[in-house]
């Protein structure tokens, strides 16, 4: 079964899902899972604050929450703050501090010199790396992740998903193989809209590591994945990469490969091969990438991790097994495996 269960639906013509329908493509495929991890990312959940920056902290101590809310005052206006709505489960024990805040970045803060998202970046990377028991599970505008030690279904329960609506959703059940069980440590990582569920394993996690320092990431939750939402934020927010080039770079092609290609070609994925060495992810793995307007499915370059994908009418649908979709959808228009190393992209439309 290859450990780990991913699965992710979206509609591209916009129709927010209630959270119920992730969590039946999930729980279909609990024995890919162990209990040690699950977690689900939404869009469009906030439509109320849709402009605002939606902060998911897990706080392990009532100082640190203390310590998070004294900087948070300090570096934005915060225009709502609350508990994230949680309702007792079997199965969830030890669950720590959880909140969220309703961010916005003031004007005069930027000085021209930041954008938003980067003075939002660089408060996600102070939070997670120097405030001691503090974490940001999510930063993004009208999305949130929700994620815990426990089977998927009850971390869905636990957070009472059905109440909430969204356009794109990705679910993750974790069989944790080389890292340590935490509630910050469970899929998915996100930073700004980004959210990354992930099967496998990143055996490049330390030289990735060193290369996003360069760029001012800073990777403090302890397990390889972290090192993808980055990757996405920086090739692709910051470098303005489509994701065809992306997945040159996170899966590129091995060099006698890139000679055999046409002459345009050839001369782009050696530019992107060399340009971006670091960016090179080894290992075996399968992701779904969410973002702000759809989201992304991609293996390694020889798929050593399964990955499936469907449509149905507006609806795209990926997944570890084709079961999975079907607890949805029963009867799609169309199943397929994609290829790998390459990506398959919903957006939304219009």
């Amino acid at each position: 079964m290859s450990a780990c269960g991913i699965a992710a639906v979206m509609s591209e013509a916009g129709r927010r899902l209630s959270g119920d329908t992730i969590t039946a493509a999930m729980a279909v495929m609990r024995e890919r899972t162990n209990g040690l991890g699950g977690g689900f990312a939404g869009y469009g959940i906030y439509p109320d604050w849709a402009d605002h920056y939606a902060f998911h902290l897990i706080y392990g101590s009532e100082a640190a929450k203390e310590e998070t809310e004294a900087y948070l005052r300090q570096q934005f206006v915060v225009d709502h703050a609350e508990p994230v709505p949680t309702r007792r489960t079997d199965g969830i024990s030890n669950e720590p501090l959880l909140w969220r805040y309703f961010l916005r970045a003031p004007a005069e803060r930027l000085n021209g010199a930041l954008t938003e998202d980067d003075y939002v970046v660089r408060a996600v990377m102070h939070v997670n790396g120097h405030i001691a028991d503090a974490f940001v599970g999510s930063s993004g505008k009208n999305m949130g992740i929700f994620k815990g030690v426990g089977y998927p279904e009850d971390i869905s329960r636990f957070f009472r998903l059905e109440e909430y609506q969204g356009y794109t959703w990705t679910g993750h059940g974790r069989f944790p193989t080389n890292s340590v069980s935490w509630w910050g440590g469970a899929h998915p990582f996100g930073l700004l809209g980004w959210s990354v569920v992930h099967n496998g394993e990143i055996s490049s996690y330390g030289i990735n590591k060193r290369y996003l320092a360069n760029f001012g990431y800073e990777c403090n939750l302890f397990t390889d994945t972290e090192v993808l939402a980055y990757l996405f934020d920086l090739l692709v927010r910051r470098h303005s990469l489509g994701f065809d080039n992306v997945a040159d770079v996170l899966c590129a092609r091995f060099w006698d490969e890139i000679e055999r290609l046409p002459e345009e070609r050839r001369q782009l994925a050696q530019a992107l091969r060399i340009t971006y060495g670091g960016a090179l992810v080894n290992g075996p793995f399968g992701i779904v990438v969410g973002y702000d307007r759809g989201m992304v499915g991609l293996t390694d370059r020889i798929k050593l991790r399964p990955l499936v994908a469907g449509r149905d009418n507006d609806l795209l649908f990926l997944a570890s097994e084709e079961c999975a979709i079907r607890a949805i959808c029963p009867s799609p228009e169309t199943v397929w495996a994609p290829k790998a190393g390459e990506p398959v992209v919903g957006e939304l439309k219009g």
